[in-house]
């Protein structure tokens, strides 16, 4: 991805929020080996084009059997209504993503950035900031990402991106 886009900007600058963080903060909570963001989703995260092409990318290089295994967790979350959902992406037995590099926005996001009077979203987190371990940390401002992601184009949710892309590559129904 070109280091001009619009999207690479907005990642750069939460790449640059996340990094004075763990900087202050070592022992901070998101990393490998944490999966619980992703096993407790409030929703199908909702993608721009820009986002979507670049987790396409990601997909295209994954093995065929990878891409089978997503496509079924997407089926199962287009009918879902429970909550809280687990991310497609996600390899459940590693607790890994297979698309890291290319995830979306609210996936690099998490954990390090706050929507006002919405709460901090991770449950340990939270945990962490009400026991005053975390009360020093300067969140990034989520409502700021989003009104940049909204200024680039509507959003769609992943699984309606997955599909539509999952048929063009006549895969699967």
């Amino acid at each position: 991805m070109s280091g001009t886009t619009p999207l690479f900007e907005i990642h750069a600058d939460i790449d640059a929020r996340v990094g004075s963080i763990r900087d202050a903060r070592p022992d901070w909570l998101c990393g490998k080996g944490c999966d619980n963001c992703c096993r407790r989703l409030a929703d199908v995260p909702l993608l721009t084009r820009a986002e979507w092409d670049l987790l396409r990318e990601g997909l295209a290089g994954l093995a065929a059997s990878q891409l089978c295994e997503i496509a079924g967790k997407i089926r199962v979350l287009t009918d879902a209504v429970g909550r809280p959902l687990v991310c497609p992406m996600l390899d459940e037995a590693s607790g890994a993503c297979p698309v890291y590099v290319h995830r979306p926005v609210a996936c690099r996001s998490y954990g390090f950035y706050v929507d006002r009077g919405l709460g901090l979203y991770c449950r340990d987190i939270e945990a962490l900031v009400a026991d005053g371990k975390m009360d020093d940390v300067v969140w990034g401002n989520h409502e700021v990402i989003e009104q940049r992601l909204a200024a680039l184009e509507p959003s769609r949710p992943l699984t309606e991106w997955f599909v539509a892309w999952w048929h063009d590559q006549g895969l699967g129904p």
